[in-house]
Parts: C-alpha cells; structure tokens; sequence
C-alpha cells in the first residue's frame, strides 16, 4: 500500500496539525502510551475496511507482502536483518517469550536491576543485585549458582534516564551471560546499532516512539539464538517441536510463509489479534522521513527533553535527574534520550534528604492521594497528565519530548506544576472537580 504524501512541516508547534490531539489538551506522557499521525490512523483504518471485506483472501495473499516491508522498516531502524527480527504484541511479551523458551538448570538465576519494568519483575522469580554489576555476578556465583541471563533498560521508564546498556552488554559477552535488552523507550526515541552491540536478545516498543498504532513490539533475537525459539505467547501454529520440526497446516498460512526461516514462521501467526498496527509501519516510516528522518527526530527529541527539564527545574527551584558532581560543561549520560526527571520540591517524611524544601513534608500516608490530586487536578484544569511518583524520599514528575512539543509548552507545564505544588505544600484545601473530562 503506497502512503500519501505530506507536506514538510516545521518540529514543535505546528506537528499538531499532523496529530489527532483534543485542541484544548496537551500531551507530556508520549512515553506512556504513544501516538501517531492522522496519516497513520487513515492507513490503520484503510487496512481494517480491507480486512473486514474479505478476512481469508487479506490475510492469505495481501497482509504477508506488507508484514515483509514493516519487518524490513523496523530492522533498519534497529541497525540488523529483517531476518533477526519478529513482531510480538508488546515489551512484556516478547521478554516472556525469551524467558519462556530459554532452558534452564539447576541452580540458574535470572538478573534484574531495581529499576527494571515492574511487568518484567513479576515475570522473574529470583533476584540477586548487587552493585556494580561485574560484582554481582561474581557474589552470584560464589554461591553456587549460575548467572544465565540478565535483563536491562535502554531507557528507564521510572525514574527516567538512560541506562549504560552498551557496556552491560560488553560485561554479558565477556562473563558468558546471555542478554536481553528492554527497548521500550529507545526504539524510535534513540540511534540503535544492534549489529554493532550484538546483544542477545532485544524487545523494544513500535507503538511508543516509532509513531505505530497500539500494540505493536519487534523482538530481536541473535541469530545464534534462534534454535531456542520453539513456542510463541500463546503457544499457536508455527510451534516448533523439540527435534526441530515444525509441522504447518496448509491451510493456515500463506504461501510466502513457506520460504520464511522456522524462526520467521513462528512468529508469523500467532493466534487471532489485529495485526494492522504492525501494517502500518512503512507508512509511520515515510511520515517520520517527511520530518528530516529518523537522525533530526532523535536530535530534536533529545535536545527539547533536556531542555524542558531545565525549564521545569528552574521554576520549581529543584534539579533534574542526572549523574552527581558533574563538571561544568560535562554532557550526562543520563539525559541523553528523549525522557527526563524532575523533583518536584515536595519531600516525603522519614528520609535524609540532602536538599531542602520550602515546604512541610509529606507524611508516608499523604504520598498516594497527593500523586493521585496532581493526576485530576493536571486533567481537569489543565488538560494533561504527567506520571509523578516518590523516588528517594522526593515526589518526582517525568516528562516526554516529542515533535508536537516545544520549549514554550514545558513552560506552561513547569507554571502548572508550581502552582500545584505551591497549594499542596501550604497545605490549602483540596478542591476535586472530579472526572469531568469530555471529548
């Protein structure tokens, strides 16, 4: 399918036009649920009218030939072959799916960091952390037992900041650890070389930062690897059996599916779902180019989150989230993505905190109708919604550049958050309009 073209516009401001936003709202969470251009839900909508008019004949013969150019789209975005890369639903089930499928023995462990997605956490059923990371690994082994995988963020989701993955991943190939990398927030958001950083295993997000309807996720696995991959999430018809065969009903796939890799045909068919967010990917691709490409958005992304963040800062009087006693002019690390954190100049009681607040602090008990008070205050008054959470004895806000976004509207934000902020630490009374939205 061919996507229609559009007309070069300038990043910030006037990239709304482009988007399907509410005129009277605005959106600093791109992180958290993603969004796409007008030109992307009409193909969405078009692919769907295509299927409704004829589900066996789109399915069988058009979807494989579009599914390939997505695959080849998001390979190129990941630096590796279309051959290495399969569509899952999400970050959460294509992690699964890894750790479903690896085999395991007596004694293994799986390694987490605490900053690890808490829908990876629940999925894991041993911890052992220790920093820094070679010291677990060793402390992980001195009793006896095995350090099989670990798992790590590109860009942590919460706190926000970027995670040194590229050297965890140097330290699993020199220790023999196998692993697997959280793309969820780089996946359109930073430059990915995964032929270069030859991880493991790699699960990263298309509907968050790729600008990809929901839910969408690629999953890389090392070529190495792929013998490994004998069942998908669910369990469904490119199943391949223990002494590698893969029996495959005429009937239930394409004839493109034939000359795909077992690895390819696993993941091909994966019970009923909608699959036109995966279809939309080369024209979510041609809209992005249509903005300087994908090096301009990454650039932009994270220029405008630091900045942003600044703004905030400044105004709440506090910091951003960024590595301790950086030099003058030294860039972070931290803050090289297109998310960011913040203190809010909100404390929470019962912690040494280094810093001071003008504020009383918050009771343990205060902290949970607090972050729930700034959600439908920020809603109702405001139009938006930002995630704010405790994080070493400090409520915290994280914040999303993106395209749409301009220095300008972070600092309408930072003035919102101020003067939330200013009523909940003179403690004024909370007034809760209550869920009146409409749209």
């Amino acid at each position: 399918m061919s996507s229609p073209s559009e007309e070069p516009l300038g990043l910030g401001t006037p990239m709304l036009a482009r988007f399907p936003f509410s005129s009277d709202k605005k959106s600093f969470n791109h992180g958290g649920w993603g969004a796409y251009p007008n030109i992307v839900r009409d193909a969405m909508r078009q692919f769907q009218t295509q299927f409704e008019s004829h589900p066996d004949i789109f399915v069988r013969f058009s979807q494989p030939a579009i599914h390939t150019e997505a695959q080849e789209n998001v390979a190129k975005v990941c630096g590796v072959s279309s051959n290495d890369c399969v569509f899952v639903r999400n970050t959460t089930t294509g992690a699964a799916t890894v750790l479903h499928n690896l085999n395991y023995a007596e004694g293994d462990v799986i390694v987490y960091f605490s900053t690890t997605y808490g829908a990876f956490q629940k999925m894991i059923t041993h911890l052992t952390e220790i920093t820094p990371f070679t010291d677990a690994i060793q402390q992980i082994r001195s009793q006896g037992l095995n350090p099989r995988i670990a798992i790590f963020e590109m860009v942590v989701s919460i706190p926000a900041f970027r995670f040194p993955f590229e050297r965890l991943t140097q330290v699993c190939k020199s220790e023999n650890i196998l692993s697997l990398i959280d793309g969820a927030h780089g996946l359109g958001a930073i430059p990915i070389d995964l032929e270069q950083l030859r991880p493991d295993f790699f699960v990263g997000e298309c509907h968050k930062w790729l600008y990809v309807p929901r839910s969408c996720a690629v999953l890389y696995v090392n070529p190495a690897h792929q013998h490994l991959m004998h069942t998908t999430i669910p369990t469904s018809w490119g199943y391949i059996n223990t002494d590698g065969s893969q029996v495959l009903l005429p009937w239930s796939i394409s004839t493109e599916s034939t000359t795909n890799s077992k690895f390819q045909t696993l993941f091909r068919y994966v019970s009923t779902h909608d699959s036109t967010p995966i279809l939309c990917i080369p024209t979510a691709s041609d809209s992005a180019n249509n903005v300087e490409g994908e090096a301009r958005i990454y650039q932009y992304l994270e220029t405008l989150a630091n900045e942003g963040a600044d703004i905030v800062a400044t105004t709440l009087a506090t910091e951003v989230l960024q590595e301790p006693n950086l030099k003058p002019g030294e860039v972070s690390q931290y803050r090289r993505c297109a998310l960011a954190t913040v203190r809010l100049p909100l404390a929470i009681d019962g912690y040494d905190c280094n810093e001071s607040s003008p504020y009383a602090a918050l009771s343990p008990a205060e902290v949970r109708d607090t972050i729930n008070y700034f959600g439908e205050r920020l809603a109702n008054d405001y139009g938006t919604w930002v995630p704010i959470f405790p994080y070493e004895g400090w409520l915290w806000v994280r914040l999303s550049a993106q395209i749409y976004l301009e220095r300008k509207d972070f600092e309408l934000l930072a003035a919102w958050l101020k003067a939330l902020c200013d009523e909940v630490g003179t403690r004024q009374p909370r007034t809760r309009s209550g869920p009146s939205l409409k749209f």
